[in-house]
């Protein structure tokens, strides 16, 4: 008997069915995001019980990046694992999360999670957080590709669910090789367009047009929330900006996108146009969400 999973989308109903070994289930896109909310949730609760290496590890793959203090990408679960173990804090706290949004691409193997988090410190003290992971699906589930946690201000940490990033509809996950080059290609492309257009127009200019209207940034470490928005975020970038064009360049070092070619990350450096000062960092890893409605639409980030 062939041991694998046939995978059949019926489209043109008010959801898709997913056929696995013979029986057939309702999926539908919000069912899609809601499994991996349940799965980000899972986690959260399995590392308030444990350490936050110990905690954190068992969702991320092999093939996981972080961000890193020194200005460069921790590149794999080993090396992300090695990172945090660095932070004596991380082996005596715990660590708990909640996330508010979710998104998913249209072939239900990628997507996107971002919420408040709360580190607990052994002596009763806890920093607020905020968190932001690229989820990619696979034979063990849900399993974390890119993620970062910032700072966050003390205050009311948002636990609000936002609406969710979904597709239209269900299609079939594919392994074509040139449509994957494409929407790759596609996507490397709109990462270099919005930092060298950053140039001519300012930053903040750049971050208003090429972000979605309900695109989510994590925000200052000075401020317990998100922003919303690309004309909002377009202003907070603007604000800690000089005048002129961007005082920064950037392009993607690796890109990551759904088979459906909807959904994607681009993963890379930001580098200040001119030499900084002395003790200024020369170089600021990011990674950042992208969305489109369809394969012929721009692309659009949703999440950062």
């Amino acid at each position: 008997m062939v041991n694998h999973i046939l995978v059949i989308v019926l489209l043109g109903a008010p959801g898709a069915f997913l056929f696995q070994g013979g029986a057939a289930a309702a999926v539908s896109p919000q069912a899609a995001v809601d499994g991996l909310l349940a799965a980000d949730r899972a986690f959260s609760a399995a590392s308030a019980k444990t350490d936050v290496v110990a905690g954190l590890s068992p969702m991320f793959a092999d093939t996981v990046v972080m961000p890193g203090a020194d200005g460069q990408f921790a590149n794999g679960r080993a090396a992300v694992v090695n990172a945090l173990r660095r932070n004596p804090d991380n082996a005596r706290s715990r660590i708990d999360w909640v996330p508010v949004r979710g998104g998913v691409s249209a072939d239900g193997q990628h997507g996107f999670t971002l919420g408040s988090m709360t580190l607990r410190r052994p002596d009763a003290t806890s920093v607020p957080m905020k968190y932001l992971a690229y989820w990619v699906k696979g034979p063990e589930g849900w399993r974390v590709a890119a993620y970062k946690r910032v700072p966050a201000a003390p205050g009311q940490a948002v636990t609000d669910q936002m609406p969710s990033a979904l597709p239209d509809h269900l299609v079939p996950p594919t392994s074509d090789p040139a449509a994957m080059a494409r929407f790759t290609d596609t996507l490397d492309q709109a990462e270099r367009a919005f930092s060298r257009d950053a140039q001519r127009i300012g930053i903040g200019a750049a971050f208003a047009q090429y972000g979605s209207a309900d695109a989510v940034n994590l925000g200052r470490p000075t401020e317990p929330g998100f922003v919303v928005g690309s004309e909002s975020i377009g202003r907070m970038v603007a604000a800690g900006s000089p005048p002129g064009g961007s005082a920064v360049s950037w392009g993607p070092d690796r890109v990551i996108v759904a088979s459906s070619g909807d959904l994607g990350v681009t993963i890379g450096i930001i580098r200040p146009n001119t030499p900084p000062a002395a003790g200024e960092p020369a170089a600021f890893p990011f990674f950042t969400v992208w969305r489109r409605p369809n394969v012929n639409a721009p692309w659009r980030y949703i999440a950062e």
